[in-house]
């Protein structure tokens, strides 16, 4: 399996009542197939993984497996602050039908960089899926530094990495591990059309939980090198990408799936978007509409 292209980091969707809404759900990834994203991942960050029970994981999971049915890649958000408990994870994922194990630097813990290594080749070693490391140490702690990745980028069952870093120094480093068998993914929605340009493979993206069509004529154009047409549309969406950051993720997300009809609330301690955000989120919300109706009648050519 080789990851590509554009790829959604998908929300939880919550009722009011603040339990799993099973119809929006499908109703969710219903979109993202039919607007052309390449691959899914369940109980990522933008998930709210860290508030979902075990059994609400495992519904998540097993009724997006049902429901994308091999028309694309399904990951699963494994990492945790223990090896042991993300191996167990993993297992867990893989017995519910994932293709791959989207594991994150062990958060809190801050681990060395040698501590890296061991955890993620005991992951690996295990062999329940590939793994795809994930760096984000905004919300880890512990930044996974290229020498760090060069000596996992060989193992036979780490597949790829998403990195977080916005900064272009980084991607370049990490560029020099992309092979046939290790793929570099931004995980930086502003800066995933420099990093394709540059060579990335694809994004894990929060934007295209409401910009599907446009991420994915995002990713075409930037990774086909037509780099002019890339930027301009990138620029197009940098409004909504730069709204996605006005309090933490997923909050602004889950604000414009709500205007869509796609869920109703987040789970303490993340609380709805502030009211002071409003009239932007309404103005963001009319040029998703505007951007995905683009894209329709638009696509890469």
């Amino acid at each position: 399996m080789r990851l590509s292209g554009s790829i959604t980091a998908l929300a939880t969707p919550f009722d009011a009542s603040g339990e799993i809404d099973l119809d929006a759900w499908r109703r969710l990834l219903s979109m993202q197939l039919e607007h052309g994203t390449e691959a899914l991942v369940v109980a990522g960050s933008t998930g709210e993984a860290a508030a979902l029970f075990d059994a609400e994981y495992d519904t998540l999971l097993r009724v997006a497996v049902e429901f994308v049915a091999g028309r694309v890649p399904v990951l699963a958000g494994t990492g945790l602050s223990s090896t042991m408990k993300t191996i167990e994870q993993t297992r867990r994922a893989a017995a519910l039908g994932a293709d791959a194990a989207l594991v994150v630097a062990p958060p809190y813990v801050r681990p060395t960089q040698a501590g890296l290594v061991a955890h993620y080749r005991a992951v690996a070693d295990d062999g329940a899926l590939p793994v795809v490391l994930y760096n984000v140490p905004g919300r880890t702690g512990t930044d996974m530094l290229p020498e760090t990745v060069a000596e996992l980028a060989p193992h036979p069952r780490i597949i790829g990495i998403k990195e977080a870093r916005a900064d272009a120094e980084r991607m370049g480093a990490l560029l020099a591990f992309r092979s046939d068998d290790f793929v570099v993914l931004s995980g930086d929605d502003p800066t995933a059309c420099r990093a394709m340009l540059s060579g990335a493979d694809g994004v894990i993206s929060v934007a295209s939980n409401v910009l599907p069509a446009s991420f994915r004529r995002l990713c075409d154009l930037a990774r086909r090198g037509q780099a002019d047409e890339a930027q301009a549309w990138d620029a197009r969406l940098a409004p909504v990408c730069d709204f996605l950051g006005v309090e933490p993720n997923p909050i602004p997300v889950k604000a414009l799936l709500r205007r869509q009809g796609i869920g109703r609330d987040l789970r303490l301690p993340l609380t709805a978007l502030s009211e002071q955000h409003s009239v932007r989120a309404q103005q963001c919300d009319d040029l998703v509409r505007e951007l995905e109706r683009a894209s329709e009648t638009t696509p890469a050519a």
